[in-house]
């Protein structure tokens, strides 16, 4: 007997074998069959989804779920574009927090809605002697006052306050962690926005490291969260690379680096499990540091790397050695050369034809790096509303040659690269159907189209969140498609993205999301 058969519906099961179907039995949490193989088995429950259709469940290839439960409950200078305005919301902030020796934390600053970076001593002004972190909502870089500055070492580089990448590292450390009920709760709340999004599985991407950690123990909270009936879907946890450590073991283990107890990509469950390796080449666009080869458009400098070259590709290797699966983080041209010259050095090394090492962003792909790609089996995990939501911004910054080549698509494709869909949430939306519609149709709010050549089909769009995602989180045997065996996750929307007008993709109602053959509801 079937657990449950959805029926009346137009299942677009991503599978060529079988691609359209209006049945679907589901046994145990897993899809047993299809249209004729169910319609007559008896069902515990029959589910009439009234025309509906269902999609496999979205995959989020690359979110940050604790910080996006963070700051939502951390206050917001958004959308403040007047320094004066900033600085009545860290005001308010400061006063609230009764504790003289407490941080007060702040999110949503931009330097682009001001004009110019605020400064340490404008926070000074209304900071009461407090100690105040405010965050770039590019996770990239973050604004500090004196009592901030004046705990850093003295070579730690700042622009008045600002510090970018691993200077900002440094005084994220200052603060102390979370708990992890605090992480456990934060999850529990961006997996349910995800959720109600279509999001069945996700890639959390860089627990442990300087950047973005937020305990020693952080993988212990998302267990915590899962323990708490608090995971309402399927995790992949990234770790990031600065969390590994020299080991003593024989040459022939391939491990010059690893997690205690040689932990790696693999291990866990259909839940919760580790995935790839996350290693930093660069920054990020909105912040001004994503490594170029070339100046951005009216500016002098080239962005930054996170490191020596040789360092980077030193930490690349090792990761390949070790048995990691590698998620390198790279969003200009000129750390993406770093990071597929590094990955063609570990293959070489040590060929791993099966690792599925995955570049994150791929931001700006020159011509000539999109075959290296292909040749190289690296997938290209792109976030789509970047562009729709900064693609102005980006556009500009990157000037008319280069703009074409900002989060590609069609240029991925016809090279036979893997192309994979994600958000990068918090530093956007997160919604897979708004990232779709921009896949197809390349424009920004405004209506700016940028790289109209990179925009693919609907049903390719669609495959970026499903089957890429599957692919390149190791999930393809048991996600990705609606075919016999895989886990019954799915999404049910109210319309059918290949039959309305691609501007109104976004707007598709997504009617409830199961997983484990369990609808959100239930």
């Amino acid at each position: 007997m079937l657990s449950t058969r959805l029926t009346n519906a137009r299942f677009l099961t991503m599978d060529p074998a079988h691609p359209v179907a209006h049945d679907v039995g589901i046994w145990r949490g897993r899809i047993v069959g299809l249209d004729d193989a169910v319609t007559s088995l008896p069902a515990r429950e029959v589910v009439d989804l009234q025309g509906a259709t269902v999609l496999p469940g979205f995959i989020d290839s690359h979110v940050h779920l604790a910080w996006t439960g963070l700051k939502a409950r951390t206050p917001s200078v958004a959308p403040c574009a007047r320094v004066e305005d900033v600085l009545a919301v860290v005001a308010d902030a400061v006063a609230r927090q009764s504790s003289p020796d407490a941080w007060v934390a702040l999110a949503g600053y931009d330097q682009r809605a001001l004009g110019r970076h605020l400064t340490a001593a404008e926070l000074d002004r209304v900071s009461q002697g407090r100690k105040v972190f405010m965050l770039h909502d590019s996770g990239h870089g973050c604004v500090v006052n004196s009592a901030v500055l004046d705990l850093l070492p003295a070579d730690v580089p700042h622009e008045n306050g600002f510090l970018a990448e691993g200077a900002m590292g440094a005084a994220r450390a200052l603060r102390p962690p979370h708990t992890q009920q605090e992480l456990a709760d934060a999850v529990a709340h961006a997996a349910r926005i995800c959720r109600a999004e279509g999001i069945t599985a996700c890639a959390e991407a860089g627990i442990g490291g300087s950047l973005f950690g937020h305990s020693p123990a952080e993988l212990a909270a998302y267990q915590l969260a899962r323990e708490q009936g608090q995971l309402p879907l399927r995790v992949q946890l990234m770790v990031a690379a600065d969390a590994l450590h020299p080991v003593a073991l024989p040459d022939a283990d391939h491990t010059p680096r690893a997690l205690d107890l040689g932990l790696r990509t693999g291990f866990g469950d259909d839940w919760l499990s580790i995935g790839a390796l996350k290693v930093y080449t660069d920054g990020g666009m909105m912040a001004r540091t994503a490594a170029l080869t070339a100046p951005y458009h009216g500016m002098e400098h080239t962005g930054q790397l996170q490191d020596d070259p040789e360092a980077l590709t030193d930490t690349i290797v090792a990761g390949h050695l070790a048995g990691w699966q590698l998620a390198v983080h790279a969003i200009g041209d000129r750390a993406a050369d770093v990071a597929l010259d590094a990955l063609e050095r570990a293959q070489r090394a040590h060929p791993r034809p099966a690792a599925r090492h995955r570049i994150e962003h791929a931001g700006l792909i020159r011509p000539d790096q999109l075959a290296r790609f292909a040749r190289l089996g690296v997938s290209a995990v792109v976030q789509p509303n970047f562009l729709r939501y900064f693609g102005d911004d980006y556009a500009a910054i990157m000037g008319e040659e280069r703009a074409p080549w900002l989060y590609r698509g069609r240029g991925f494709l016809d090279h036979g690269v893997t192309l994979v869909g994600s958000s990068d949430r918090p530093v956007t939306d997160g919604a897979p159907l708004r990232a779709i519609q921009f896949m197809v149709e390349r424009a920004s709010e405004s209506g700016q189209v940028i790289g109209p050549d990179e925009g693919i089909t609907v049903d390719e769009a669609l495959r970026a969140y499903t089957v890429g995602g599957a692919f390149a989180c190791h999930w393809d045997d048991s996600a990705g498609t609606l075919t016999p065996g895989k886990r019954a996750d799915l999404v049910v929307l109210g319309d059918d993205p290949r039959g309305v007008s691609t501007s109104r993709i976004g707007d598709i109602e997504v009617v409830t999301t199961y997983v484990d053959g369990r609808a959100a509801t239930s």
